[in-house]
C-alpha cells in the first residue's frame, strides 16, 4: 500500500497544492482544514485514497479526534506535513499581543500539539517522516515580521531537537524554508497591526508595503514547491532543512557569512569566556 500523508492547512497555499500534488502521485493523504468545505474538490477527485479532516490546530479535541480518524481510515500515518500557519505584520513595539499570541498558538504550539499526537503511531512503526513549514524568515529576521520571525525560528529549533530524537526510532524530520511564493500568506491570511508608529516608517513599514505589494507575483511556484517537498520525503537522505526559492537559498547564504563574520570578529572574547584550561 501507498504511504499516507497527513497535511494540515489545506484550504489554500501550499497545503492545497501539495495535497493535489500527493494524491497524484498516487498516495493516501488525509487533507485537513478547518473547514472541511474548503477542500472538498480535492477529496471528491479521489475518493478511494483522500479524505477530508476537520482540523483547528489550536483545539486539543480536534487534534485528537483528527489523528484517530486518519488512522481508523488508513491504519497508518507515514508523513505528517504541518503547514497550517498564519503571518502578521507589524514593527515589534507595534505588535499587539493578542494578535502576537494568537500566532505563536497556531505557527508553534499548534504544529508542536500536532505532532505529539502523531509520534506514538510513528514510534510504534518505527517509521515515518515529519514535515514542518517554517520559512526563510525561521533562519533571517526581517523588519515588520519579527514576531512572525520568533514563531518560525522557535519552529527551526524544535524540530532540529526533534530530528535528534526521533533518528534513532527510525524517523525523519525535514524543516521547510521558502521564501516569496505565490499564496495568500501575504494576503488574507496576515494581519496588520493597528497600531503605527511614525519611526519605523523606513524600515518595518517599508519591508511591509513591499511584501504587500508584491503579493500574487512572488517568484515562487507553489505547485514546483509541492513536488520538492515529495521529492525530499522519497529521499534515502532528505536534508534536514530544506530552502525552497533563490531568494531563501540567498538570505541563508548571506547569514552563514554574518554569522562567520561576527564569530571570526570576536573569537578571542568568546574563548577567553571560559576558565584558563586546567582551571
Amino acid at each position: 500500500m501507498s504511504k499516507v500523508w497527513f497535511i494540515t492547512g489545506c484550504s489554500t497555499g501550499f497545503g492545497r497544492e501539495l495535497a493535489k500534488e500527493v494524491l497524484a502521485s498516487g498516495y493516501r493523504a488525509a487533507v485537513a482544514a478547518r473547514n472541511t468545505d474548503d477542500v472538498k474538490d480535492i477529496t471528491e477527485a479521489y475518493p478511494d485514497t483522500a479524505i477530508a479532516v476537520k482540523l483547528d490546530v489550536t483545539k486539543a479535541d480536534e487534534i485528537k479526534a483528527a489523528v484517530t480518524e486518519v488512522q481508523e481510515k488508513f491504519g497508518q500515518i507515514d508523513v505528517l506535513v504541518n503547514n497550517a500557519g498564519i503571518g502578521y505584520f507589524g514593527a515589534i513595539e507595534e505588535s499587539e499581543e493578542e494578535e502576537v499570541r494568537r500566532m505563536f498558538e497556531i505557527n508553534f504550539f499548534g504544529l508542536a500539539n500536532v505532532t505529539k499526537a502523531v509520534l506514538p503511531v510513528l514510534r510504534k512503526q518505527r517509521s515515518g517522516h515529519i514535515l514542518n513549514v517554517a520559512s526563510i524568515g525561521g533562519l533571517v529576521g526581517f523588519p515588520a515580521v519579527g514576531f512572525y520571525n520568533a514563531t518560525k525560528f522557535a519552529v527551526d529549533g524544535y524540530s532540529e531537537s526533534l530530528s535528534k530524537e526521533l533518528a534513532p526510532l527510525g524517523i525523519k524530520v525535514t524543516v521547510i524554508a521558502p521564501s516569496g511564493f505565490r499564496t495568500d500568506w501575504a494576503g488574507r491570511s496576515a494581519n496588520n497591526s493597528k497600531v503605527v508608529i511614525d519611526d519605523y516608517k523606513e524600515t518595518a513599514g517599508a519591508n511591509k508595503d513591499s511584501i504587500r505589494g508584491y503579493s500574487g507575483n512572488q517568484p515562487g511556484d507553489p505547485v514546483r514547491a509541492a513536488k520538492a517537498m515529495i521529492k525530499a520525503v522519497e529521499s534515502e537522505n532528505p536534508p534536514l532543512r530544506l530552502l525552497l526559492g533563490e531568494a531563501a537559498l540567498k538570505g541563508a547564504r548571506n547569514k552563514i557569512e554574518l554569522l562567520k563574520k561576527d564569530f571570526d570578529a570576536w573569537e578571542e572574547t568568546t574563548v577567553g569566556a571560559d576558565f584558563p584550561k586546567g582551571e
